[in-house]
């Protein structure tokens, strides 16, 4: 083991010496289940005349006469040959989830190994072996054998799924929930989940596409349990200080968080120019200066400096009328992500929910939304999610229309953006984008740290653009008086849009700030901002503590109003592979001043989309509600004509 910072390594020497045991393991072992229902389930029968024995014998001492007739006993090495019971060779698939399988229990061995040293659990272990323990340790020792069990259950599962991920295939397999998760000590877990893996090998691994599906399925529920039970467990300090390195397979093992290949996606999508989203500013200049924030993360560190100086974007709303840019801004985003991505050679992810992803089968919903949250947070690549017409993805909470797949991804949601387990790396962002903002759950919407307008083109000149960007080259039409995406110059654009924000704009929001300025005068101080906030609390209980907090955060936004310069980008070697602490430096340099005109602009800002979706929220409720008695005075009106 060597030690670099918080990164620890396990040497390779320290994992292949574990190999012999994980084969063992994986050749046949008894286990009576104490938790799960159900035995061990059969082999598939092969054809006549092929035999079922093992087509090799093993070489692990005292294991060469090993009888494995006993139908209790877990043989997973043959249940996995058995997935094609008409061919009597091992397929490259079925040899690729076996090696996995060896791999991914001696790599856990190793670390719980290393656990137990770095506890003081192996002295602890050697004491009651000779019956000498103190009772006084007697409950440290219990702690730190379940402690151990935790985490050489989660590596195992973490290093399995990691490893099986460039086999998957098209075929999906859902395996039901795990159960026999034992946490007594190492062994016992080992031979817990290996015997549920067997059954669910059994039942659902019918050929060998399928059977990568279940074991890697399965390695991924493990995780989920495992760690859902070590969030409360003591004595994991050891685990969860430090990253942990297996060289060999380019695995960085981070606590109890999934490890994914750090593999970019390939975009097919068409790109944007930033000149060609017309009007638009703010969220123009806001996604440009987002996508350079993204490039300042340290792959090493595993953290942004913006993330760690303040004014990072980790979760935004865009919304606008249909028809005004939101599409061509993702475009935009991703495409200038994909191409500081590709100078530097990071890997990039971006990855779309949509309707699609909405099930019917309970809970598949929920599981797909987790399953893209995961993708997208995975601190190898730098990541862009977009949830696009989000309005008919995640439900109201308590909305009888809304079906339970839209709940269950509401609840996904609300808890990765601002749950109790979000931990902002700075490495991806997540944009909600809707036509109709205010059908989106109240408090889901809040969770949008920052808001991006999307009203499209707005002047005479936006419109100019607009025309003669769509119509092309393939034309003669003269331009005639006008300097072609001169108003798109992004700097003066963005700073008459600011300005723009000085007042409220929404007439609900317009009397609150008139009210509070006859009261008190012009703004300047933190006690009347104060009170201007109190003031729009009444005028609208929605507007909470979580508002304040993401005004707070679009103000350092602000502070860091200044783009990283595009040779930055363009030359890696000068900003975006310099080490972590440079980096901060560079950007803190470049901070500006926190202003008044800062604060009020961007309260305005937050509380005109907020009094903008209440009112059109209201009037949505006004109009069904004016809907339903004319349906109730037309339906008492036929009703006494049928009497009369």
């Amino acid at each position: 083991m060597s030690l670099t910072g918080n990164r620890m390594e396990l040497r390779e020497e320290d994992i292949v010496k574990h190999y012999p045991a994980a084969f063992a393991l994986l050749e046949g072992f008894d286990h009576a289940p104490r938790i799960a229902a159900g035995g061990a389930a059969p082999v598939a029968e092969r054809s006549s005349g092929i035999g079922t024995r093992r087509r090799f014998r093993s070489t692990t001492p005292g294991l060469a006469g090993r009888s494995v007739a006993r139908p209790e006993g877990v043989r997973l090495l043959e249940r996995i040959e058995s997935a094609e019971a008409e061919d009597p060779l091992v397929s490259p698939r079925q040899a690729a989830v076996m090696g996995a399988l060896r791999r991914a229990l001696a790599v856990a061995l190793a670390m719980g190994e290393q656990v137990s040293e770095a506890t003081g659990l192996d002295g602890l272990k050697r004491a009651n072996l000779e019956g000498a323990l103190p009772a006084d340790r007697k409950a440290d020792f219990g702690a730190l054998l379940t402690a151990e069990a935790l985490v050489v259950l989660h590596v195992c599962a973490n290093t399995l799924a990691y490893l099986l991920a460039p086999h998957l295939g098209e075929v999906t397999v859902e395996p039901g929930e795990v159960e026999e998760i034992l946490t007594d000590n190492a062994p016992l877990a080992l031979h817990g989940m290996l015997w549920e893996l067997d059954q669910d090998i059994a039942a659902l691994g019918t050929d060998e596409a399928r059977l990568v599906a279940v074991v890697a399925g399965f390695a991924e529920k493990v995780m989920e349990k495992v760690a859902a039970r070590a969030a409360t467990a003591p004595r994991l300090e050891a685990f969860t200080s430090a990253a942990w390195r297996v060289e060999a397979d380019d695995l960085t093992l981070q606590g109890f968080t999934p490890a994914t290949k750090a593999r970019g996606s390939v975009l097919s999508m068409a790109f944007k120019k930033p000149h060609e989203v017309v009007g638009n500013h703010i969220a123009k200049y806001q996604a440009m200066k987002l996508a350079k924030m993204l490039m300042a993360y340290d792959f090493e560190r595993r953290l942004n400096p913006f993330a760690e100086l303040g004014g990072f974007i980790f979760t935004f709303m865009g919304d606008g009328a249909p028809g005004t840019g939101k599409t061509t801004l993702i475009q935009m985003m991703a495409g200038l992500l994909n191409d500081y991505c590709q100078a530097a050679g990071y890997p990039f992810r971006y990855q779309n929910f949509g309707i699609d992803n909405i099930d019917s089968y309970q809970g598949k919903s929920g599981q797909n939304a987790k399953a893209f949250i995961q993708n997208v947070l995975d601190p190898g690549v730098i990541g862009f999610g977009t949830i696009d017409d989000i309005d008919q993805i995640a439900g109201k909470r308590g909305d009888r229309q809304s079906s339970a797949g839209q709940q269950e991804v509401t609840a996904v949601f609300m808890e990765a953006f601002a749950g109790a387990n979000t931990v902002v790396r700075g490495n991806c962002t997540f944009g909600m984008f809707s036509n109709y903002p205010e059908n989106v759950d109240d408090a889901l919407r809040q969770r949008a740290g920052a808001r991006f307008l999307v009203d499209g083109p707005q002047t005479r000149e936006d419109y100019i653009d607009i025309l003669a960007l769509l119509l092309g080259k393939k034309h003669d039409i003269p331009l005639g008086a006008h300097e072609l995406f001169a108003a798109q110059e992004i700097k003066r654009a963005v700073a008459a849009s600011f300005e723009g924000h000085g007042r409220p704009k929404e007439a609900g929001l317009l009397a609150v700030w008139e009210q509070v300025e006859d009261r008190l005068g012009r703004l300047d101080t933190i006690a009347k901002l104060g009170a201007y906030l109190k003031a729009i609390q009444q005028a609208d209980p929605r507007f909470t503590g979580r508002a304040i907090k993401n005004i707070t955060d679009a103000v350092k936004v602000r502070a860091m109003d200044f783009e990283l310069p595009d040779a930055w980008m363009e030359e890696p070697e000068r900003f975006l592979f310099k080490d972590y602490d440079t980096k901060a430096a560079m950007i803190a340099e470049l901070r500006q001043p926190i202003t008044v005109e800062m604060v009020v602009q961007e309260i305005n800002r937050y509380a005109d989309s907020e009094f903008r979706y209440a009112d059109k929220s209201d009037e949505v409720a006004i109009e069904a509600m004016v809907r339903d008695f004319g349906r109730q005075d037309e339906a008492k009106r036929r009703y006494l004509e049928g009497k009369g």
